[in-house]
């Protein structure tokens, strides 16, 4: 199992890009038949700094949290419409490090596993991020859902396959779990690297016994007759919580203050909708990951959601550690070579930018 990870970890650097730049998502309701643009979509919620012109790449994954909120309405065009301003969808953390390493992005969002594995010791060529932001905190949107109803533990799935995409938060729950329960995923499960919009058609196929995965394929293997035994509120029980986050190559976070604080700005008021009108903020999440508002408003149930000030506190305090954590048990299963120093997993987060929006 070690080799097998350590060949995904390297993997994550070399491999070349899965997700073509030649099918990057501008900004507005690009999921909608007409496509609006993005200035169009959303008034700015606060007073609009043309003075930014920042050239900035996003890459964004169809989670439903904030961020898909902020693209769906265009607040960063409406925000600050000299800048220019483009989306790349990705299907997985790993996917948003490979676009770091090949200079294709500024900023991305990410797991906490992948962003363990790109801040740790050797770091991946040419990715030097920073954790910026708190997508959201991940419980039951991540699951393990299996196919066989009369499988209802992880025991049951002993000799089975499991899909989950390999270096992301998913894969990283996934193997807490095995190993919680005694079975050694290179021998008595096997594990199977799978991007989720694969997933569904390996299920129809008979090609995989279950999946842990994320919304809106996991919705939709439970549709399919799939059945839920675990989820990511299971192993941040046991003491090792995952996330997604924020990242920005740390380089274009210190050369470009104004367009974070405004960026961070727009997240924080994102997760205000979420929070406080979250029929509306369906309605975005919808649009973005084509499905029904109400399945959409359900799905924020699966994650947990904080504002600027509780960014600020959990970036300066708990986050390092939750990296360090994070970057322990990778390495006792082989997904890393070597664990950093606190200092070194503290330098890989900076608070700055959501201190900025606090207030604001």
């Amino acid at each position: 199992m070690k080799t097998r990870l350590k060949q995904s970890a390297a993997a994550l650097a070399v491999t070349t890009l899965t997700l073509a730049l030649t099918g990057c998502v501008e900004s507005g309701r690009s999921s909608a038949t007409n496509e609006t643009d993005a200035a169009q979509a959303s008034d700015c919620p606060w007073e609009a700094d043309d003075s930014i012109t920042t050239t900035a790449r996003i890459a964004w994954q169809a989670i439903p949290n904030a961020d898909v909120v902020v693209k769906d309405l265009g607040l960063l065009e409406a925000c600050m419409p000299n800048a220019e301003i483009s989306w790349v969808q990705a299907a997985s953390g790993g996917d948003v490090v490979k676009y770091y390493g090949s200079g294709d992005v500024d900023l991305g969002l990410m797991g906490s596993s992948p962003a363990t594995i790109a801040s740790s010791e050797p770091v991946v060529r040419d990715v030097d991020l920073a954790v910026v932001w708190i997508h959201d905190v991940i419980g039951e949107a991540e699951s393990l859902v299996v196919r066989d109803p009369e499988v209802i533990d992880l025991a049951g799935l002993e000799g089975g396959r499991i899909g989950v995409p390999f270096s992301s938060t998913a894969h990283y729950s996934l193997l807490q779990a095995l190993a919680e329960e005694g079975l050694d995923p290179a021998t008595d499960v096997e594990v199977i690297n799978l991007d989720p919009e694969k997933m569904p058609g390996a299920w129809q196929g008979d090609q995989i016994d279950a999946a842990w995965v994320w919304d809106p394929v996991q919705s939709q293997l439970l549709e399919d007759g799939g059945t839920r035994i675990l989820s990511s509120a299971d192993t941040a029980e046991a003491g090792r919580p995952t996330f997604d986050v924020g990242t920005a190559d740390r380089t274009f976070v210190a050369e470009n203050p104004e367009f974070m604080a405004q960026w961070a700005k727009a997240q924080d008021h994102a997760v205000g909708l979420i929070q406080d009108d979250p029929a509306t903020a369906a309605e975005s999440v919808a649009v973005v990951l084509g499905i029904d508002p109400a399945d959409a408003e359900k799905q924020f149930a699966g994650l947990s959601y904080l504002r600027a000030q509780e960014q600020v506190d959990y970036l300066s305090r708990s986050f390092p550690k939750d990296l360090l954590t994070t970057a322990g048990f990778l390495l006792d299963q082989g997904g890393i070579e070597a664990v950093g120093t606190p200092e070194q997993y503290a330098e890989h987060v900076d608070a700055g930018p959501a201190r900025s929006a606090v207030g604001g």
